[in-house]
């Protein structure tokens, strides 16, 4: 518990621009037309492939007994891959509706 409060102090800033940065976007994407999730949610899928390649990259370089950095680096891959996995099954839902039947 120590190491956790000892962390948010020394990255308090770092933790607001987070913070700032996850209700900048809610409020963005939240006004984004129907029309156009499609192709935002393609450059999603680029964006969150790269955060998974960027995620395993810090795990395997990061020291075995840094519990914290492992966690964080697990949750990205998994939100990562599950957020690609989705936009791909939104896109072909998507562009199954095109299809003549």
């Amino acid at each position: 518990m120590e190491q956790l409060l000892e962390f948010i102090t020394i990255h308090r800033e770092m933790i607001y621009f987070v913070l700032l940065s996850v209700f900048v976007g809610v409020e963005v994407i939240g006004g984004v037309p129907t029309v156009l999730h499609t192709p935002l949610m393609s450059g999603a899928n680029a964006i969150h492939g790269v955060v998974i390649v960027g995620a395993i990259y810090v795990m395997l370089n990061v020291d075995p007994s840094n519990t914290l950095a492992l966690i964080l680096g697990f949750l990205a891959v998994l939100l990562g891959t599950l957020n690609v996995v989705g936009g791909f099954v939104v896109t072909d839902r998507m562009l199954g509706m095109f299809k003549k039947k």
